[in-house]
């Protein structure tokens, strides 16, 4: 599957994804790792600031229907649409953010941007992982 680079959308996305980080870092000191906040709405969860994880998790969900709402179209799904597949996939990243301790956007965009060492590791290891898996889904695998 060849996916078009978009540059401009890319950037704005990603200064987006900066600029949200960097605000929930100011207002609340809290980091924006998207396992951790999901997992803490979950029973049995703390109750303070209960509100603003569940903000967080629903304006990632409206992201797409504001987007659908805007332009007409809907988001482009580039994944493949595999129930079983999709299912083993999440349960191994859930798997992965658990047990690495943070998910792609904790040690991704607000770890290293703290130039932690544990998440250069980990980044690192989830990034080798994706491109070894992309690898062979197309080489090897041939999906």
């Amino acid at each position: 599957m060849v996916t078009e680079f978009t540059p401009y959308s890319a950037l704005i996305g990603g200064l987006l994804i900066g600029l949200a980080a960097a605000a929930l870092m100011m207002l609340t000191g809290r980091i924006a790792g998207v396992s951790g906040i999901a997992a803490r709405l979950l029973p049995p969860a703390d109750r303070t600031g209960f509100s603003s994880r569940l903000a967080f998790i629903v304006g990632l969900i409206a992201a797409p229907i504001a987007w659908f709402a805007a332009t007409g179209s809907p988001a482009t799904q580039t994944v493949p649409g595999n129930l079983l597949v999709m299912m083993v996939a999440g349960l191994l990243v859930g798997f992965g953010s658990v047990y690495g301790g943070g998910c792609t956007s904790g040690h991704g965009v607000c770890g290293l941007a703290r130039l932690s060492p544990r998440s250069v590791v980990a980044v690192v290891v989830f990034m080798g992982s994706a491109a070894v898996t992309v690898y062979l889904l197309r080489h090897v695998i041939g999906a």
